[in-house]
């Protein structure tokens, strides 16, 4: 089963390494965006099933561009990202529509595909 990843950062540097780590973890990025507005874009173009988002952004925060995108049916699973520690909740995140928060600095050692993989329905 193939995932597919949006990739959104206004650094191409890490959007490189970004992608070449979630390649090397067996999912399959199909986009990458610079900004909230081509991320939005992205999302609704090739609707893929997980989104590593920035946390700043030139044009919105990543936030802004989750909760955007928790309004819409059939989102992705959004992993946030940042070089800063996050100063919101799980509550707050999970509010935004978001999964989890992965610092930069950790995406190296973060079970990406874990992250970007949906939980299996509970059986009865």
């Amino acid at each position: 089963m193939s995932i597919n990843i949006v990739v959104v950062d206004d650094d191409p540097g890490f959007r490189r390494i970004a992608a070449t780590l979630l390649t090397a973890r067996g999912l399959h990025v199909v986009a990458e965006s610079q900004d909230g507005a081509s991320a939005l874009a992205a999302v609704r173009a090739h609707r893929p099933d997980g989104l590593l988002l920035d946390l700043h952004l030139p044009d919105a925060d990543g936030l802004t561009v989750a909760r955007r995108l928790s309004e819409e049916s059939d989102r992705p699973r959004i992993v946030l990202t940042s070089t800063d520690k996050s100063f919101w909740s799980p509550e707050e995140l999970e509010r935004a529509g978001i999964e989890s928060f992965v610092a930069k600095d950790k995406l190296f050692d973060a079970d990406l595909r874990g992250l970007f993989t949906p939980a299996a329905p509970p059986t009865e």
